[in-house]
């Protein structure tokens, strides 16, 4: 297809794109009506009663997993890089196997709500409060920058500015979420899961069809660019994207984001046992592979098309490249599908895992104590609207980045690393350690901050994908010197729950 056939394809959104969208809108806030319209307690709000289906529970983890975040930062980097970025992805799915046999069982054996519960019975209310608090950081700061890379997409399809289309996505978010509760967001992410794999697989259709050449001529071009490149052997701590780096992020970030962030592992406790949570986790690893290979391809295509047709305008900044071949490029039809897409995954933001950590580890426990399961719901519905204008705010100070999907990354190194190394020390010894573990997040994370903007500044040469492991051995290790004794379960744990 040449310049000026590949011109007559721009178009406004017509009324088919409208109606896709109002459609997948429209389903939205059904799931919600259905799922929490019977909401008594903040067992059914928190966990769904655990009686969601392990098949729903499983693509509602891999929407999480995926989010708008790799609709729209992975075509992204395909697009500026190449398809190395699924050399994570060895180390993520090792980290899932981890988690189903390491992290789930100790979960269900103390019947927590939150993961950080876990670390109460296991150390003390301490580093329960603390390990909460650092989950706040880190999920917040990862979620601006994943709301507003939906946002940034949305906004240039309909040509809206960013500041309306973060309002409008914080008020639609905070109300189907306080309404629904945690089986809204579970049904909603099975939804949106199905939604990735077919837009994914028409967006990459159509780009291949108005490809001059077809898939030998995308092979040459790609292959002459370097997009193509799928593994890095060389040996060098400098570079980020080494195979050896990027599986060890990989696993480091799988185990922290996957195992000690409840965003994602709030999903897996809405099934009824151990086992089936196991399942569900070990089965995530086959359902988000074809999406990131699907995402990562629609990158290099994209490269390929635009090489093509050098005379068509770029964006000014990368991450938008797929935004910017909707609005110019893609017919009426495509355009509804990708914007609903991207508005469904805006929606399944974190505020009702926020929430949940918030009224099970720090309200309940410590603010008031003994009051009625109407107040804690009430409660737990204030604290989705207050996460939620939170929330928003970030996200509009993310405006000036650009290579969010990297950004998204680094910042779970920070906080993610303190966290995961306090786990891995609560799992893997018998050692107690209460003050000693708060003492050892807080350093690790101040020295990790302190690592990325030397390497930042080029003052030292270590790519920041190695942040993470080092993190976690800090903390580990400090823990570990910190601590004494063996391991002594907090008097007020509940009895082991362990079944299948």
């Amino acid at each position: 297809m040449n310049e000026v056939d590949v011109m007559q394809k721009i178009t406004g959104l017509n009324w088919l794109d409208l109606t896709i969208l109002f459609t997948g809108v429209a389903m939205l806030f059904v799931i919600a009506f259905f799922s929490g319209k019977e909401e008594k307690d903040t067992k059914d709000f928190f966990l769904g009663g655990r009686q969601i289906p392990t098949f729903i529970a499983i693509l509602s983890f891999v929407a999480t997993e995926v989010s708008a975040m790799t609709i729209i930062g992975v075509p992204a980097t395909g697009f500026r890089e190449n398809l190395q970025y699924l050399q994570y992805f060895i180390g993520s799915a090792t980290s899932k196997v981890v988690i189903a046999f390491l992290f789930i069982p100790a979960f269900y054996r103390f019947n927590c709500t939150t993961i950080y519960e876990f670390l109460k019975h296991r150390f003390g209310q301490e580093t329960q409060v603390t390990g909460t608090i650092f989950f706040f950081v880190m999920r917040l700061l990862a979620s601006s920058v994943r709301l507003y890379a939906a946002c940034l997409g949305i906004s240039i399809i309909m040509g809206w500015n960013l500041p309306q289309t973060l309002l409008l996505f914080t008020i639609v978010s905070i109300i189907f979420i306080a309404f629904g509760g945690i089986k809204a967001v579970v049904w909603n992410g099975a939804f949106q899961a199905t939604m990735f794999y077919i837009t994914g697989a028409a967006v990459a259709t159509y780009i291949v069809s108005v490809i001059s050449g077809g898939w030998p001529e995308i092979f040459k071009v790609a292959g002459d660019a370097g997009k193509l490149s799928l593994f890095n052997f060389k040996l060098s701590l400098s570079d980020p994207n080494t195979l050896w780096a990027a599986t060890l992020n990989g696993l480091f970030i799988g185990l922290a984001a996957f195992g000690t962030d409840q965003e994602l592992m709030q999903r897996l406790l809405t099934v009824k046992t151990r086992w089936q949570s196991q399942k569900a986790i070990m089965f995530t690893v086959i359902a988000a592979l074809p999406v990131t290979v699907m995402y990562l391809g629609i990158g290099t295509l994209l490269f390929v098309f635009y090489k093509q047709n050098s005379g068509l305008p770029l964006p000014d900044n990368t991450d938008k490249i797929l935004s910017h071949f909707v609005v110019n490029s893609m017919p009426n039809g495509l355009k509804g599908l990708l914007l609903t897409t991207i508005f469904l995954a805006s929606i399944d933001s974190p505020l009702s895992s926020l929430s949940t950590s918030f009224v099970t580890d720090i309200y309940r426990p410590l603010i008031v104590k003994n009051a009625s399961e109407h107040h804690y719901l009430w409660v737990s519905r204030i604290g989705i609207i207050t996460f939620g204008l939170i929330l928003g705010v970030m996200a509009y100070m993310c405006r000036s980045l650009e290579g969010i999907l990297w950004v998204a990354f680094q910042i779970i190194s920070i906080t993610g690393s303190s966290l995961l190394g306090i786990f891995l020390f609560g799992f893997l010894t018998k050692r107690k350690a209460n003050i000693g573990n708060v003492y050892a997040m807080v350093i690790n994370s101040a020295l990790i901050i302190v690592l990325m903007l030397l390497s930042r500044a080029k003052l030292i040469s270590i790519g920041w994908s190695w942040l993470i492991v080092i993190g976690t051995f800090v903390t580990f290790g400090l823990a570990y010197l910190l601590g004494k004794g063996t391991w002594v379960v907090a008097a007020d744990a509940p009895a082991p729950r362990d079944e299948k």
